[in-house]
């Protein structure tokens, strides 16, 4: 089994192995602390294969769904989740951007926090997919522009340490999960098309 880290973390993997070798000499303790270091860096930036479930909509994000309506779902992050986002449905890039704010719990008030906000066209109409920043969050990274054409699961982000995603549905879409689930990006099926 190959482990595969997300675009641009091998800096954030590397810097605390090469201070944990370079400290060795001095401090065994201290070297110890950045191995550590080095192995959260290595579990947060992974990026595992997914699969969907079946047919539908599909989860952006790793998390647990703090928030959901018939409209929207709002999925929380923790550290230990996967925070690569995924693309919901085939579809195109329509706009992408990014608002400035602040960096509280991104459980509370998430909009009032730095995001970007990634509008796509499907099949079915516009949707868009927020990014939102966390307390310890502080880059929101978008892998795409407009124009560019997505396939459903398709990688489309990160965000690091800590954040949320919110994803509306299309129309014609009927949004299945539910509040305090647990969800996977590009796995679980969060909304299927109305009959």
């Amino acid at each position: 089994m190959s482990l595969r880290l997300a675009p641009g973390s091998l800096p954030w993997v590397v810097t605390p192995f090469a201070a944990s070798l370079m400290i060795y000499p001095f401090s065994t303790a201290l070297s110890l602390i950045f191995l550590f270091v080095t192995a959260f860096m290595i579990h947060f930036h992974r990026d595992p294969e997914r699969f969907p479930e079946g047919e539908g909509m599909l989860s952006p994000a790793d998390g647990r769904i703090v928030e959901a309506d018939e409209k929207h779902i709002y999925i929380f992050m923790g550290p230990m989740d996967v925070h690569v986002n995924r693309a919901p449905l085939d579809g195109v890039v329509r706009s992408v951007e990014f608002r400035g704010g602040d960096h509280s719990p991104a459980f509370r008030h998430p909009l009032k926090n730095a995001h970007s906000i990634i509008e796509i066209e499907s099949e079915m109409g516009r949707f868009t997919l927020k990014q939102i920043s966390g307390m310890a969050a502080r880059r929101v990274v978008c892998w795409v522009s407009p124009g560019d054409r997505l396939r459903r699961g398709q990688r489309i982000g990160m965000i690091r340490f800590g954040s949320g995603v919110i994803v509306t549905a299309p129309p014609g879409y009927r949004i299945i999960a539910r509040k305090g689930s647990r969800v996977r990006a590009g796995q679980t099926v969060i909304a299927e098309l109305r009959e």
